[in-house]
């Protein structure tokens, strides 16, 4: 008979090796379990507040649904608000995979809107398609501009790229005021100061059988480009390299700077998009409705989608549904419109806190398991 070692009486014990497609999907499954609990606890931390002001959170929910989700209408308010908010998360996102927290995507879109809007005035005349295209083209060129500023600064200057860009955020918003309400204003806006509005022609029309405009076709095709720029390009793969750890990124050969003012630079270019299609598609002229907050918003977006870009379009619509909800809730229950960004404020700190649960969870990270001595 064969000698029974303490090794084989000890096998049975260990645990099972899982296979390498089972472990895969137990690691993807974590980056959607955990920030789908921060969101049901912030949603918890958000009912107190509402039983605190004596409202029901119940009423609150159901309106919610019904009024960004509920009905065809209500959810092409959802795709319309989910648009810029596609916009804005890639800001977030892209210079996320370098290890950057840039948070001033608000700058970028203002002015990316007010170079639309000029573009548009100026270019008055010429074939409509031409002058879109100089709209878009200008309003990228402005935010990535911008955006890559804050880049240079980060990789340069070594300024962190958080205060940085919150700083030229504010920056981008009172310049965006000086001109339109100095060298760019129309004369005929007396109560609002805004720019000349754009030419019929020149207006970004609705997606047939709907009332979204082009921009959420132009904001998802972003998102998808920018997964494959990430995940099947080789600059994709080097600005992940770079993230992870840029001495050894610089140690490997690898040119950190262009990457970082590159991505930074599309990502602000991307963030302009988003005011070109406000101004083209929305309001028909800029003016200071341009800040009123999507920047911001698409920073929670990408950090519930895990900077992943495919991720930020869900998101984007999930939050988008949620601000269309706001006029219902504000009518039905007296509370006012600042009652939606307290529930984004609760859910983005409860999104923050599950960072520190990632890699914590045995059953999402099988290959941590040990075998029993």
């Amino acid at each position: 008979m064969a000698d029974v070692t303490a090794t084989d009486v000890a096998a049975p014990l260990a645990p099972p090796k899982l296979s390498g497609a089972i472990a895969f999907a137990a690691r993807r499954a974590e980056g959607l379990v955990i920030p789908l609990a921060a969101l049901i606890a912030g949603m918890a931390a958000f009912s107190l507040f509402l039983l605190a002001l004596g409202k029901s959170p119940t009423q609150f929910f159901e309106l919610m649904w019904r009024g960004g989700f509920g009905s065809w209408f209500s959810l092409q308010n959802a795709l319309l608000r989910a648009t810029p908010l596609l916009f804005a998360a890639l800001c977030v996102a892209l210079p996320a995979r370098l290890g950057l927290t840039v948070i001033g995507g608000e700058g970028a879109i203002v002015l990316g809107g007010v170079a639309a809007a000029a573009f548009g005035h100026w270019l008055s005349g010429l074939p409509a398609p031409m002058v879109i295209l100089a709209m878009g083209l200008a309003a990228m060129a402005a935010g990535g501009l911008w955006i890559g500023a804050v880049g240079a600064l980060r990789h340069y200057r070594a300024v962190n790229e958080t205060i940085s860009s919150l700083l030229m955020a504010y920056i981008a918003i009172a310049l965006m005021n000086q001109l339109v309400e100095g060298p760019l204003r129309d004369p005929a806006s007396l109560n609002k100061p805004s720019t000349h509005p754009l030419a019929e022609a020149y207006r970004i029309g609705p997606i047939p059988g709907m009332d979204v405009h082009w921009g959420l076709v132009v904001g998802i095709l972003a998102c998808v480009a920018c997964w494959v720029l990430i995940d099947k390009t080789r600059w994709g793969f080097a600005a992940r390299v770079a993230g992870g750890n840029v001495r050894a990124a610089q140690i490997q050969g690898l040119s950190v700077g262009p990457l970082i003012v590159g991505f930074c630079a599309l990502a602000g270019a991307f963030a302009g998009l988003a005011g070109m299609f406000e101004v083209a598609a929305v309001q028909g002229t800029a003016n200071a409705s341009l800040a009123i907050g999507y920047g911001y918003t698409g920073i929670l977006v990408a950090f519930l989608a895990r900077q992943n870009p495919l991720g930020c379009i869900p998101v984007a619509f999930l939050l988008g549904g949620i601000a269309a909800a706001g006029g219902l809730i504000q009518r039905r229950m007296g509370l006012p419109d600042a009652t939606i960004l307290v529930l984004q404020g609760m859910l983005f700190i409860t999104v923050l806190m599950s960072e520190t649960l990632y890699g914590r969870f045995k059953i999402f990270n099988p290959d941590r398991w040990k075998r029993a001595a």
